[in-house]
């Protein structure tokens, strides 16, 4: 039986992709899921495909991840419905492609705002209720395989991601004596609905990921899905960890300067 059976997840930005991946299998193994989204139209049609395809229960949450009022509200909402909160997964992130000498800065700030300071609001709210409960819990940060890498036209994304790596450790140490439990999950390129529009604006093809990555593919959704489960554990004596779930780029010494 999964450790997430009968358990309550708060999946942020989980209306599409990875998030929603991660949204949809932990409700099929038993959890009762929050999807949110800042739409709360998204939020409600993403909760009602996830019901009809598992046996768990999804519903839908709107809340900005950079507001610390709405994410309390999301948190509150979660434990008046359910009881209790046990895990968050701080998803929701954006990026935007451009060249550092003329990107904008408000524009960086927004794309900082969102990725870290929305993880640590994410955490923040989610820890406060772990440690009210006094029962421990599990909070999973998604990261991404540049949060150690340099790429073109990318500053503001790598930037906010390594630094979500490092708040990852930090809360991991600070929350350890109330058994919160910390870690990041770390994609490499994974398939996706978007995968094709951020493809055309960053300048290379499906080839140029296959070549470059050792498993010779796109991951999926559904790994990372598996991944978080086991992330969000808390019984498995790993916290403060980021976990590199990209088929091998990040160990390709041949490849490594030529992205």
């Amino acid at each position: 039986m999964s450790h997430l059976s009968g358990k309550t997840a708060i999946v942020t930005g989980s209306s599409a992709g990875i998030g929603k991946g991660i949204a949809e299998h932990f409700a099929s193994q038993g959890a009762n899921v929050v999807v949110n989204s800042r739409s709360q139209e998204r939020a409600e049609a993403a909760a009602a495909e996830i019901a009809d395809e598992t046996d768990g229960e999804a519903i839908p949450v709107a809340a900005d991840v950079t507001d610390e009022d709405a994410m309390s509200a999301l948190v509150e909402t979660t434990v008046e419905r359910f009881g209790a909160l046990d895990v968050m997964v701080n998803n929701a992130g954006i990026t935007t492609i451009g060249p550092a000498e003329t990107f904008d800065v408000d524009e960086f700030r927004r794309i900082v705002d969102v990725n870290l300071t929305g993880t640590f609001v994410g955490s923040k709210v989610a820890g406060t209720q772990f440690i009210d409960q006094g029962e421990g819990g599990a909070i999973l940060n998604i990261s991404s395989l540049m949060s150690t890498r340099g790429l073109h036209r990318r500053a503001p994304y790598c930037s906010s991601k390594a630094g979500v790596n490092n708040l990852t450790r930090t809360l991991a140490v600070e929350w350890a004596e109330h058994d919160v439990h910390v870690n990041a999950l770390a994609p490499g390129y994974i398939w996706t609905e978007i995968t094709d529009q951020t493809q055309g604006s960053a300048g290379y093809t499906d080839d140029d990921i296959r070549d470059r990555t050792p498993l010779g593919r796109f991951g999926t959704v559904e790994e990372m899905a598996e991944c978080a489960e086991f992330l969000t554990s808390t019984r498995n004596f790993v916290t403060g960890e980021v976990l590199y779930a990209d088929g091998g780029w990040k160990a390709y010494a041949w490849g490594a300067g030529d992205q």
